[in-house]
C-alpha cells in the first residue's frame, strides 16, 4: 500500500471510513473497492481518519478502539487496496458539508471517479452524507456510487460497536467471528520491574495498553504471542499486580519455553481464554504456586503438552 498519489487521468475508485477493527463488513467494502478499480483500470484508494471523528466532535461519546492506528494501517495494507490517505481529523474537516468534503478531499486529492460505501455510511458535517445524498452529489459531479449491503453474522449486521461490546464482555470467540480473525493487541516490549525473573517466571511487559485500545476484562489469560521470527503460547496478566501493591494496569506475559531477550521488540498478543481474575496473594510463594496452576491451565487451553509440575 502506498501513500503516493500518481493516479493518472483514469482517476480512482475511493472508499471512506474510520475502519476501526477492519472487520468483515469493512472488508466487504474494501474488496468491492479493489474489484471495481480492477474492473475499470483505475487506482483504488481508501481514505481514513486519525483520530476517531468522535474524539473531535463528541469526545464524551468517543469509543475505545478495536485497532490502534498502527494495527489499522497494517490490516488495511493486507486488503490489496493500492493507496491510503489518512486525514488528520479536526474541527475544519468536521465542519465540511458532504459536497465540500467530496470536492476538497475526494476529488482534489484522490481523483475520485467512483465512490464505494457501506449501506449505513455517512460523512460530512453531522454525517449528512448518507447514501441518497452521495448519489445526488455523484450525479452532479460525474462519479458513480456503489453501495455494499450489510454483512450479517450471528443474528445481526457486523459493526465495530457490536464487536466492542463482545470484547468488553470477554466473548472473544464471538468477536473473532465478526472480525474474521482473532482479537489481538500489538505493542512494544518495555523494561519492567523484573519481578517475574526473580520468581522464576520471566515476563515481557507492554506497560499500559496503547492507543485507547478496547481490552477484555482484566485477569489472567491464556494467550498466543508472536514477534519477528517467533511464536509461543503463554499466560498474560492484564490489570494491576495487587500482591506487590502495584495498582497500575498493565499487560505482562510469560512465554512458555522462551528465554529470549525481547526488550524493544514489537509483539502481537492474541487473547484466547480467561483463566481467572487478578487477585492478591499472601506472598510470593503463594503467587508462584498459583502461577504453576495457571500455566497448566493455559497449556490445556492452547493444546500444548503440559510441563512437569
Amino acid at each position: 500500500m502506498s501513500d503516493a498519489f500518481g493516479l493518472g487521468a483514469a482517476g480512482a475508485v475511493v472508499t471512506v471510513g474510520t475502519f476501526d477493527g477492519v472487520h468483515l463488513a469493512h472488508r466487504a467494502v474494501l474488496e468491492a473497492t479493489r474489484a471495481r478499480a480492477e474492473a475499470t483500470g483505475r487506482a483504488s484508494v481508501v481514505v481514513s481518519f486519525e483520530p476517531h471523528p468522535l474524539e473531535v466532535v463528541r469526545p464524551d461519546r468517543a469509543p475505545a478502539l478495536l485497532s490502534t492506528p498502527l494495527e489499522r494501517r497494517a490490516a488495511l495494507a493486507e486488503t490489496g487496496i493500492g493507496h491510503l490517505l489518512v486525514l488528520g481529523f479536526d474541527a475544519r474537516i468536521a465542519a465540511l458539508p458532504p459536497e465540500g468534503f467530496v470536492r476538497e478531499v475526494l476529488e482534489a486529492h484522490c481523483g475520485l471517479r467512483e465512490l464505494v460505501i457501506g449501506y449505513d455510511h455517512g460523512f460530512g458535517r453531522g454525517r449528512a452524507g448518507d447514501v441518497e445524498t452521495l448519489r445526488r452529489i455523484g450525479a452532479s459531479h460525474g462519479f458513480g456510487v456503489t453501495v455494499v449491503p450489510a454483512v450479517e453474522r450471528d443474528g445481526g449486521p457486523v459493526s465495530s460497536s457490536r464487536i466492542r461490546a463482545l470484547v468488553a464482555e470477554g466473548d472473544l470467540a464471538g468477536a473473532a467471528r465478526l472480525l474474521g480473525r482473532p482479537y489481538r493487541i500489538t505493542g512494544q516490549v518495555i523494561a519492567g520491574e523484573r519481578r517475574g525473573r526473580v520468581l522464576g517466571v520471566p515476563t515481557i511487559n507492554l506497560g499500559a495498553a496503547p492507543g485507547r485500545k478496547q481490552l477484555p476484562p482484566d485477569g489472567v489469560w491464556a494467550v498466543w504471542v508472536e514477534w519477528r521470527g517467533g511464536r509461543a503460547g503463554g499466560m498474560l496478566n492484564q490489570g494491576p499486580r495487587p500482591t506487590f501493591g502495584d495498582a497500575r494496569r498493565s499487560l505482562e506475559a510469560h512465554l512458555f519455553g522462551v528465554d529470549a531477550d525481547l526488550y524493544g521488540e514489537w509483539v502481537r498478543i492474541e487473547w484466547v481464554a480467561r483463566l481467572r481474575e487478578t487477585r492478591r496473594f499472601a506472598g510470593p510463594d503463594d503467587l508462584v504456586a498459583q502461577l504453576g496452576r495457571d500455566r497448566r491451565a493455559a497449556e490445556a487451553v492452547l493444546g500444548l503438552a503440559p510441563t512437569a509440575p
